[in-house]
Order: C-alpha cells, then sequence, then structure tokens
C-alpha cells in the first residue's frame, strides 16, 4: 500500500438508529467519496489498494457495511426498503459530519447510491451507479446458470468459505481481466471472521431490492452529475440494466467496459477510476 493515510481499523457510529461499521482513506480535509457495497458484501469487498489509489486522486474516502453486513447491525426479523439503507448512508454522511459528498455504489450498493441522489439530492455530489440496474422487468437479468451459486447453502467454515468465493467468482467475474485469487482469498476469510452467520442478512437485503421494483421514474429525479458504469460480460446484472439506468437519469454518461463481469478485476481499475474521477470533475464544474 502507498503512503496514504488509512485509518487501519474499524469505526463505529449511530445512524438512523443502527451502528453502522466504517473505515477512512486519505485527507480528512479532502472532499469526502462514499463507497456503497453490494448484497451481502462487507466494506472489505472494496479493495484496500482500489481505495488508496481514490484517495491518491484527492478523496476522503469512507468505505462502509451495510445494515445486516459485516460489522454493522443485524436486524432478524425485519423488513425494510432501500429508502431505509440510504437513509442510514445519509446518517452516516450525518456522523461523520459531511454535509456533501460523492457517492459510488456496486450492485445492490448501486441501487442504494441511486436512492440517495433521488431522496438526498442536497447531500450528493456526484453519483457512480456500478454493475447495477433500475429494477425494471426484463433489465439487467441474472443468468440461469448463476441460480445455483445464489441458492447454495451457507459455508459452515472459513477454509469452505473461500473455496466457494473462488468458485462463485469464476463463474461471475471478468473473463476479460486476469483475476486477483490473492485477493479474493483475503477478502473472503476476512468476511467470514467479521460476520460468519451472513446469509440472513443477505435474504432481508435481498427482499429490500425486490420490494423496491420498478425505480425508473425514481430515478428520474436525479439531479446529480452521473456516470454508469457495466462489464459487458456480466452475468449476475446484465449490462442491459445499467444501459436502463442510464436512460433514466438525466444526463448521464454510461461506460461499458468490455469484457468486464460482475467483480472489481484490477486490470480495468485505471477506467474505472478515470470514469469515477472525471465525473466528480463535472459536479465541481457545476
Amino acid at each position: 500500500m502507498r503512503d496514504v493515510t488509512t485509518t487501519a481499523s474499524e469505526h463505529f457510529v449511530t445512524a438512523n438508529g443502527i451502528e453502522l461499521c466504517h473505515e477512512t482513506f486519505g485527507d480528512p480535509r479532502h472532499p469526502v467519496l462514499l463507497l456503497v457495497m453490494g448484497m451481502g458484501f462487507q466494506l472489505v469487498h472494496w479493495p484496500d489498494e482500489f481505495c488508496v489509489r481514490l484517495a491518491e486522486r484527492g478523496f476522503h474516502v469512507v468505505r462502509f457495511d451495510n445494515r445486516d453486513a459485516g460489522r454493522s447491525t443485524h436486524l432478524p426479523g425485519a423488513a425494510y426498503s432501500l429508502a431505509d439503507m440510504a437513509a442510514d448512508a445519509i446518517g452516516l454522511l450525518d456522523a461523520l459530519g459531511v454535509a456533501r459528498a460523492h457517492v459510488v455504489g456496486a450492485s445492490m450498493g448501486g441501487m442504494i447510491a441511486q436512492v440517495m441522489a433521488a431522496l438526498h439530492p442536497a447531500r450528493v455530489r456526484s453519483l457512480a451507479s456500478l454493475m447495477s440496474t433500475t429494477g425494471r422487468r426484463g433489465k439487467g437479468r441474472t443468468s440461469l446458470r448463476l441460480i445455483r451459486h445464489v441458492l447454495a447453502r451457507g459455508a459452515r467454515t472459513e477454509q469452505e468459505a473461500v473455496e466457494r468465493r473462488v468458485r462463485v467468482f469464476e463463474a461471475i467475474g471478468s473473463p476479460g481481466f486476469e483475476q486477483d485469487l490473492e485477493e479474493i482469498r483475503r477478502a473472503t476469510a476476512l468476511s467470514f471472521r467479521r460476520d460468519p452467520d451472513h446469509r440472513g442478512g443477505r435474504r432481508r437485503q435481498h427482499k429490500a431490492v425486490r420490494a423496491a421494483g420498478d425505480r425508473t421514474a425514481q430515478l428520474a429525479l436525479i439531479t446529480a452529475p452521473t456516470v454508469v458504469i457495466h462489464g459487458t460480460a456480466d452475468r449476475m446484472c446484465h449490462h442491459s440494466g445499467g444501459e436502463a439506468t442510464a436512460a433514466a437519469i438525466s444526463g448521464a454518461r454510461l461506460l461499458l467496459v468490455p469484457g468486464m463481469g460482475h467483480d472489481l478485476p484490477p486490470g480495468a481499475w485505471a477506467t474505472i477510476l478515470d470514469a469515477i474521477v472525471e465525473n466528480t470533475r463535472r459536479a465541481d464544474r457545476g
């Protein structure tokens, strides 16, 4: 890791009535860039080096565990919405004393980021929606070949979790880029230690996504400069989801990355980071 300041430890705040675990990278005096992760995933699934590179580009990077994931509050038996999860992220910004932030979301995190921008426009300086969709039927569909991975029982041990995650990323990852298997194994082992019984939370998050339905009309409310990034080889969320997202948001720019799947392969980072940073510059110019 390069010489960029990081907390190197987890911090907790109370936001929207729950505890959220977060970490930061970079100079606190720089503009905040909030990273929102996807369904069942944790802050550790934003690779450290990816965060460092964003910090080197002049941002104070914040990554966090959504509710029902990692070390944030779990809510057995609860029902909630994407709007509730967006309110969590806004509450995190409140707790950190951040009036406005650039927001980047991946997969379900992209949906949460979209809802933040639609419902809390004064808080979102720019929006980057990665490998996500609008909820419209037929858009962003999942390949039937992946259903067996979605329905698989939970791993009982850390080693089983690591082996399963490697198999999953063979199926959903980027065929056009080399996979960083060491990072996949490291992040999976760490996430298992942080939240070994994660499937209940993932199911509740999935219900929130299903309940949201088609958000196309809501996306039309977004005024923040927006870039939509999607891989052409995404089998978990077909790139039609990204195309629909860009079409729904006025002025949104669409970047389709050839050969990228439903992951963040290091070989695509330069392209992704450049697109995110350029979009933040649009907000600064506006």
